[in-house]
């Protein structure tokens, strides 16, 4: 059995979160679980990340792939990328770990979907990110976007580690001139705009007036690998150049409840007024569209709760002619 075998048919104890956790995740912000995910799962993305960069693994892709941050000529540029989940068999499993998942069930849920998948390179000297909030590029109705990062190495203050303006995940999503953001934001006349989110620069950024506001609230959270961090998509969040001689990686993936429409596909094209058939449905159930994972990673999609009365799990699913459809679910892999 091959390492990558090994990995998805291990098996994993539920994680239960406390009252506690649950309150300090509405109180901060955000939530930090020790040691939530094995290592030896982090030292595989690891071992796949080195590969990436050896050019050994998805080297085409990964100099092609939407949300490099800065589009790398060489694979040693390589900052971050996005939705691999979609390429590799590797990051559907961490995308819906067991693990993570759970935590989110008790935070969003009980029902899941995952939407994004996201890997940090951050080697030495690389930049980081400015002010931003995470609504403000991936909308969901309701408003329940949240963010999971897992540490793949030490997150340190001198690597880059992301800081958090506690307090800030009650404030509004603040949208740019040109609508970016607006959709949940709508009926709050004085809220006003903001350019520039996610530039370094505070002096041009536009939410540093928002920072400000929890200047005695700033909290730099450092991570060893194994940790998550929980965050809502409200929460000003930002990072530092990574000044060590070490990188700092990170997986992170982002969900929202199952229930929620979501109308974003990481600027791809989708059919149809939401995008919700092309994200997976990691737990619990949904009255929406959902995907069903391309490697067959066990999750909800795939492995439902069967109803009370025995009667085979349906759901309802997109058909070809565009209509809502109570379908049963597939019992494998969605085929496209």
């Amino acid at each position: 059995m091959t390492t990558m075998e090994k990995s998805a048919a291990r098996e994993y104890e539920t994680y239960r979160i406390s009252v506690e956790q649950f309150t300090s995740f509405r109180e901060r912000g955000y939530l930090v679980v020790k040691g939530l995910v094995p290592l030896a799962d982090v030292q595989e993305m690891n071992d796949f990340m080195d590969a990436m960069l050896a050019g050994e693994a998805l080297k085409d892709e990964a100099l092609k792939l939407k949300g490099s941050l800065v589009k790398p000529k060489e694979l040693r540029d390589l900052v971050r990328v996005h939705m691999l989940h979609r390429l590799v068999p590797i990051h559907e499993r961490f995308l819906l770990h067991p693990r993570i998942v759970d935590v989110l069930a008790a935070l969003i849920g009980p029902d899941v979907l995952a939407l994004q998948s996201m890997l940090f390179f951050k080697q030495p000297g690389q930049p980081g990110q400015g002010y931003h909030q995470d609504s403000y590029y991936i909308p969901t109705f309701p408003d329940t976007l949240c963010g999971a990062w897992l540490a793949l190495t030490p997150a340190t203050q001198a690597n880059g580690c992301v800081w958090y303006a506690v307090g800030s995940q009650h404030e509004p999503v603040y949208p740019d001139p040109r609508g970016m953001g607006a959709a949940l934001t709508a009926n709050i006349g004085d809220l006003g705009t903001i350019d520039n989110a996610s530039v370094s620069d505070e002096a041009v950024n536009g939410l540093t007036r928002v920072v400000k506001k929890y200047a005695s609230q700033i909290v730099p959270v450092e991570a060893e690998p194994g940790d998550v961090v929980y965050f809502g998509g409200h929460i000003v969040h930002w990072s530092f150049s990574n000044q060590s001689n070490t990188p700092r990686r990170a997986f992170v993936g982002h969900y929202c409840n199952a229930r929620s429409f979501v109308p974003w596909n990481h600027g791809e094209p989708w059919e149809g007024e939401s995008a919700n058939y092309l994200h997976i449905l990691a737990r619990g159930t949904t009255h929406l569209p959902y995907a069903q994972p391309k490697f067959g990673t066990p999750c909800a999609a795939n492995a439902p709760r069967p109803k009370p009365d025995g009667a085979p799990p349906k759901s309802m699913m997109g058909m070809d002619d565009g209509m809502m459809g109570d379908m049963p679910h597939a019992d494998g892999p969605d085929p496209d």
